[in-house]
């Protein structure tokens, strides 16, 4: 991965801003003002670079350093857990392809540890497999190699403010009862779903999200936008969360989740929820 380094000029990455020597050691943090971008809590926006190339590692703290963020490096498994024992942070940048060990293993710690954003980056734009496989996994974003740093600092502030907007969402009135549809059972107030053969089936935040905007409006074709607005996920160009949502989504109510039937696409619109729905 160390030709990305070398070879930034002709691959497209923007200039090293402020060039120099390496950056500070991994384990610790590095910062270039007391004005460094707060999130809602006050806390200090802190940005865990994970990269094996130093020539990237440089570039990418150097760059979110001048847009007043803080910045941490680690090349691997180790130093990456080093830094979540010292002082989680706010969002991790993790390149897939890192040497000897496998960046979707590292994804699969860092969600074992945490639910901290992730920006994976990808080698090359036939790669479509690692960016698939890294966004189930539960990856927040991606960005392809060759990429700008201008991107990625937007995809950052991106992933960050959906973040922020989550934590701030008002709890859904929880006495609206219990809800079927083919077979399927949704209880609200204690918000378990349930099979047709009365198994509990575990959704994550996002995805119950998800099914409660598909039931409030079955049988109605639905906007990708609309789905955004109605799961209080912040609409940007870059966000993809939707599609990833409705691909785990149909995996846990479809017999078949590549020809849907309860979550079916409609062309040119969004997506539309088959099944009617009794409210109880």
């Amino acid at each position: 991965m160390g030709s990305y380094g070398r070879h930034q000029a002709a691959t497209g990455y923007l200039p090293d801003p402020l060039g120099g020597g390496l950056p500070r050691p991994s384990s610790e943090i590095t910062s270039r003002s007391d004005q460094d971008m707060n999130d809602e809590t006050g806390q200090s926006i802190r940005i865990l670079v994970v990269d094996d190339d130093p020539a990237m590692q440089r570039m990418i703290v150097n760059y979110l350093q001048e847009h007043d963020m803080q910045a941490a490096v680690a090349s691997g498994q180790q130093e990456v857990i080093e830094q979540f024992a010292q002082n989680e942070p706010s969002l991790v940048i993790l390149d897939l392809r890192l040497g000897q060990e496998d960046g979707l293993d590292l994804l699969r710690e860092i969600r074992s540890r945490s639910d901290i954003p992730v920006i994976i980056a990808t080698g090359h734009r036939r790669d479509e497999i690692d960016r698939v496989v890294g966004l189930e996994l539960g990856a927040d974003d991606y960005v392809t190699k060759p990429f700008s740093l201008r991107e990625l600092l937007a995809r950052v502030r991106a992933v960050l403010r959906r973040r922020e907007a989550g934590r701030n969402l008002p709890q859904r009135d929880p006495a609206r009862g219990r809800c079927r549809f083919g077979g399927w059972q949704l209880d609200r107030r204690s918000r378990r779903l349930t099979d047709p053969e009365g198994t509990p089936v575990a959704l994550t935040k996002g995805e119950y999200a998800l099914l409660l905007a598909f039931l409030e409006a079955p049988q109605r074709p639905l906007t990708r936008e609309h789905l955004l607005q109605a799961t209080r996920v912040h609409e940007d160009i870059f966000d993809r969360s939707i599609d990833v949502q409705i691909l785990r989504l149909r995996r846990k109510l479809e017999p078949d989740p590549n020809a849907p039937r309860v979550i079916q696409t409609e062309r040119g619109i969004g997506y539309v929820f088959a099944l009617s729905v009794e409210q109880l």
